[in-house]
């Protein structure tokens, strides 16, 4: 077996309507919905599936709990331009800008936190 790629990764959240809003107006993403009235936000060629606490969809993670998620996303930003749009609209640095070490190498990297505290790093490679 070879993996090409990451589809879509699921995070559960305490309120679907906060989080979408947090990832469209910070993160610049779509909502979409699918299915039986799910919730997504879809960016590249890429989503995240939104279950709310509690109502979680079959099959779901062994103990689904909002606030767990960590992961990095690749902006077409610039960083710096990054940083400027987070600062304009609030939205407090956790950490940043550092140097890290990406899927295939070197990326600066800014961290923000989501409305359930989900650690959300902005990166570019350098």
């Amino acid at each position: 077996m070879k993996i090409d790629r990451l589809d879509h990764f699921v995070l559960t959240v305490g309120n679907i309507d906060k989080t979408v809003e947090f990832y469209t107006t910070v993160l610049g993403m779509e909502a979409v919905v699918f299915g039986q009235n799910r919730k997504a936000l879809v960016f590249g060629r890429q989503k995240i599936n939104l279950h709310e606490a509690g109502h979680e969809f079959k099959p779901h993670a062994e103990k689904p709990t909002p606030g767990s998620g960590d992961f990095c996303l690749i902006s077409e930003t610039p960083l710096h331009e990054v940083i400027q749009h987070l600062n304009s609209l609030g939205v407090p640095i956790e950490e940043g800008p550092v140097k890290r070490t990406g899927a295939v190498g070197e990326i600066g990297s800014v961290y923000v936190r989501d409305p359930d505290g989900n650690l959300v790093e902005i990166s570019n490679y350098i």
